[in-house]
Order: C-alpha cells, then structure tokens, then sequence
C-alpha cells in the first residue's frame, strides 16, 4: 500500500491520468461516431424521399396512383427501381402528354437531375429494382468495342438497325434512333426494358457486356469516314435497300420483258 501511495504521488501521475481519460473518450467516440454518421445519413436519404413524394404527387400520381400501385392509364411502378425513372424522366418521356400515339416519344425534359434524383429515390422506397449505374459501369474504359457490335448485332439489331439508327416495329411503334443517347440511359434501357424494348439483366447481358455495347455506339456513332458501300441510304439497312432493289431492280426487268415482248410482236406482223 506504501507503494502504491508513493506512485499516486508521483509527479507524472497526473499525466498518466490523463492520457488515459483522452485514450478512454477517443474509444467511446470512435464507438459511436459512425453511428451517429448513418443516422445522418438516413435523414437525408429520408428527406430525399419525402420530397420525391412531394413530387410524384403533383406530376405522376394521377396516372400511377397515389400509391404507385398503378391505373388503367398508367403501369404500377412498384420494383421498377431508381434506373427506369431516371431514363423515363430524364429522356422527358415522363411524364406523358395526355394525348400520345401507339409510343411515348422523347422529349424535353422538364424536371432538374436533383428532382428526377428526389423521384427515383420515392420510387425505389416502393420497392426493390434496377439501381441508377454509375459511371464506372458505362463508361468506356476497358470496353471491348469488338465484342459489343457482336452482341448488339446478335441482341438489338433486329429492332435498331446494325448501326444504332432505328427502324420501325409493328402497329405504328419503332425503335428509336441511338445516336447522341446517353451511355448512361443505353445502359438503364437495357437494364429496365422501356416500352417495347425487352430487358437485359446482368443474369441475361452481364455489366461488361452492357458496356461492350455502348463503346460499340460510340463508335459506329462517333465515325466521320464514309460508308465503304458508297450511298448507306441513311443507314438504314436491309429494309430501305430491299425496297430500293424492288422499285429498280424489279422495275428494270420489267422493262426489259415489255421491250423483248415489243419487239417480237413487231417481228412476227412484218
């Protein structure tokens, strides 16, 4: 006991006292700091999606319900997740005109990137789905250019058209032009599946895949050479050359059979 009273009256104790005292509180503190960081965190992504409500009900309730369950004039939005929004609104697809054909064009888009930021998050509040890619995922770098026009030649070509231009689909629907669209939206349609357009899942294309493809429209888009064919009829493809075949090529042989018929018809009268 003598001992230890000599040590307490030591002139480095209070030190010592004190380093453990900041050792103690630096320990609490780095405890429950990060919680303190997450709740910080929820709050904020909570306010994103109150004021994403806020939103939704003034531009998108009365056609996806108040709920988003959905209407007769509009599909439930439930599990379709962050990235369908953001390509729909951000493309000024959504909200629709009241009165639209056989497809819901694009057009300018009305609301801000933090708004259309504000309606995803409600959205994806509903339900599981399709989270908004990151640049890192679209982006071109390490894309095998090669290997993308394969896959889009193999998956998308039917609808696009082998250079991304489009073409026209059944009951007055088409498949839009790709040129000058986003990487990042190419990469949300072929997650979400808008429209006509079927959905391609990492389980279906795989992220490496999606971005193959992309770096492969950028680059048919992107080229200045000219069209080692000569006249590409805008690029069109198969349907516009056929058709140019039927008119002329067809119109010509006809022609030739009525000249042939003319001229023996002359022969046998002389």
């Amino acid at each position: 006991m003598k001992k230890l009273s000599a040590r307490r009256r030591h002139p480095l104790a209070a030190v010592v006292v004190l380093l453990l005292a900041l050792l103690f509180s630096g320990g609490l503190y780095a405890v429950f700091a990060p919680t303190s960081k997450a709740e910080a965190d929820e709050t904020a992504q909570s306010l994103t999606i109150e004021e994403g409500k806020k939103l939704y009900s003034v531009g998108c309730a009365s056609c996806h319900g108040t709920g988003g369950q959905g209407t007769s004039d509009g599909p439930s939005l439930v599990g379709v997740g962050a990235a369908a929004v953001d390509f729909q609104v951000a493309t000024g697809r959504m909200p629709a005109a009241t009165s639209q054909g056989p497809q819901v064009p694009k057009k300018k888009n009305i609301y801000s990137q933090a708004e259309i930021d504000q309606l995803a998050a409600y959205i994806a509040s509903l339900g599981a789905g399709p989270a908004i890619p990151t640049e890192e995922q679209y982006g071109p770098q390490g894309a095998d250019i090669a290997k993308g026009g394969e896959l889009f030649r193999t998956n998308c070509a039917q609808c696009h058209n082998f250079t991304g231009k489009g073409g026209a689909l059944t009951h007055g629907k088409y498949a839009p032009d790709l040129e000058g669209v986003s990487p990042k939206h190419i990469y949300e349609a072929m997650e979400t599946g808008p429209q006509n357009m079927p959905s391609f899942p990492d389980t279906t294309l795989s992220e490496e895949n999606k971005k193959d493809i992309i770096a492969y429209l950028d680059a048919v888009n992107s080229s200045k050479s000219e069209s080692p064919g000569g006249l590409e009829l805008g690029g069109l493809g198969p349907v516009s050359e056929g058709l140019f075949g039927w008119i002329f090529g067809l119109g010509g042989l006809i022609a030739v059979a009525v000249w042939v018929a003319a001229r023996t018809a002359k022969a046998k009268k002389s």
